[in-house]
């Protein structure tokens, strides 16, 4: 099996394991000594699937119906870059949806790596002017 095909059967069992809401199944899809950064927000970087384990535990208790897709990826190497949708709707019957893009390194059959760039869907908000203004701290 080349690189290629390796990384992407991992973003594709990771797919059908979160869809199955197979815990076990979902964490190993990662390496022990697995890392997670979060270029966005820091300080939520981690390292090892147990981290993985319990993140994911809460997902599936908040969100139950939860469901993700892989809404493209392309491989370079071992590298796989995803665009990923997860949608559902919390205990408290508000939606969940999150957008984003994953990038695994993939060896052996197992992410190594992760940067994620995973987030809430703004259901609102600032127009593209109001959000470049606030970007960059101007008003008019």
């Amino acid at each position: 099996m080349t690189s290629n095909e390796n990384a992407m059967g991992m973003v594709r069992r990771l797919e059908e394991a979160t869809n199955a809401h197979d815990l076990e199944a979902l964490v190993g899809c990662f390496a022990p000594d697995y890392v997670n950064e979060t270029p966005l927000h820091p300080s939520r970087g981690f390292t090892g699937r147990d981290q993985v384990r319990d993140n994911w535990r809460t997902i599936f208790g908040g969100v139950p119906d939860v469901r993700a897709v892989v809404l493209g990826a392309v491989t370079d190497g071992d590298v796989v870059w995803s665009e990923w949708e997860m949608s559902g709707h919390r205990r408290d019957g508000v939606p969940h949806l999150m957008r984003g893009v994953i990038l695994f390194t993939v060896r052996e059959g197992l992410a190594t790596r992760a940067r994620f760039y995973l987030e809430p869907v703004d259901r609102g908000g600032d127009d593209a002017k109001a959000a470049v203004r606030a970007a960059v701290g101007t008003r008019s």
